[in-house]
């Protein structure tokens, strides 16, 4: 049985480009699994489950305050789109024209852009075990083409949390969905990751240039830093490889069904999340760029590899790449993925 409750979060500022309005939170609660979902962004400001001995512990980065998130920050715990990922130098031609993006991420767009749909406000609506976010993107947002209407779908049941995305566009348009949440299954503040164990189920990765775009190889893994088929302890395995971290495209199996693709676990706790999904990649970041800078829920500062992302998405760049999945929507057709997160601990 998954309890459902909202309360506010507080109040977006009318100036500054937040356009005002009341940001609520919700609540979702099972036996396992205590997730809370702010309407700002769709952000899952805190989720928590229990270790081994029954203990309670919020597993995700992210700010106590609503101000925390109307700052600048790495787009903990939120919704990314229209595209997730990069778009070299932010641009892309669909039935002959050509479109330009913001390079908020310069050469390359990234994450939708300057104000993408992690830094605006959805409409919300209660279910009887999670919540459906939506709204409408209007036509030419952040350089896109046509309207897209949106939503995103928060469900919990017992110790499983699925994300549902379904889109629909007036005209063609690219989309990748995905939610930027960052993990820490010892805890959100813990001072790295080094000792959680990580296993990704995918036999082929993208290669990156030096501003993170893929150069169009579909690389194997086998024999490499990427061949993380059966699970490695990340802080022995990076310094075996020499790597600085991960932030790379895994290429997952192409189906629409329900797969594993991922695991990881943190022995010390007990704790495991396995995620399976029906998108076509996941892209796995290691927190490279957490810098101590911010500082987050409880007063946490947050340390280069204190927490890792696992965003399941199409192929970073793929609206450039004929060869890779697929990336544009068009009328008349629905985008329709599913990502499922499974707490468990022993």
């Amino acid at each position: 049985m998954t309890e459902v409750a909202r309360e506010e979060f507080g109040h977006l500022p009318a100036e500054g480009g937040a356009g005002g309005g009341a940001v609520e939170k919700f609540l979702l609660k099972s036996d396992w699994v205590r997730v809370e979902i702010v309407s700002f962004g769709c952000i899952i400001a805190a989720l928590e489950t229990k270790d081994r001995e029954g203990n309670f512990c919020n597993l995700v980065l992210g700010f106590d305050r609503l101000e925390g998130y109307l700052d600048k920050h790495p787009y903990f715990g939120a919704i990314i789109g229209r595209v997730a990922n990069r778009i070299a130098h932010g641009r892309f031609t669909v039935e002959g024209k050509e479109y330009q993006l913001a390079l908020n991420n310069p050469p390359n767009s990234l994450h939708g852009g300057n104000k993408g749909f992690d830094k605006v406000l959805w409409t919300s609506e209660l279910l009887e075990n999670g919540v459906r976010f939506s709204r409408t993107s209007p036509d030419g947002e952040e350089g896109y083409p046509g309207e897209l209407k949106v939503w995103v779908t928060y469900t919990l049941s017992g110790g499983e949390l699925a994300i549902n995305y379904r889109a629909q566009s007036s005209s063609t348009t690219p989309i990748s969905l995905t939610n930027h949440a960052y993990f820490n299954l010892a805890g959100q503040g813990s001072r790295d990751i080094y000792d959680h164990e990580f296993s990704i189920q995918a036999d082929s990765y993208l290669p990156v240039d030096d501003t993170q775009i893929p150069t169009g190889e579909v690389a194997a893994v086998q024999g490499t830093a990427f061949d993380l088929r059966k699970p490695v302890e990340l802080g022995r395995h990076l310094q075996k490889f020499q790597l600085p971290g991960f932030d790379h495209n895994f290429c997952l199996e192409q189906s629409q069904a329900r797969r594993y693709c991922a695991r990881v676990h943190h022995p010390p706790s007990g704790r495991t999340v396995e995620v399976y999904t029906t998108q076509p990649g996941i892209q796995f970041y290691t927190g490279n760029f957490l810098d101590g800078s911010l500082k987050g829920r409880g007063g946490s500062v947050y340390l280069k590899h204190s927490a890792f992302c696992l965003e399941t998405q199409n192929w970073p760049d793929a609206v450039n790449k004929p060869h890779f999945p697929g990336a544009l929507l068009e009328p008349g057709e629905e985008y329709n993925h599913t990502t499922w997160l499974q707490f468990t601990a022993a």
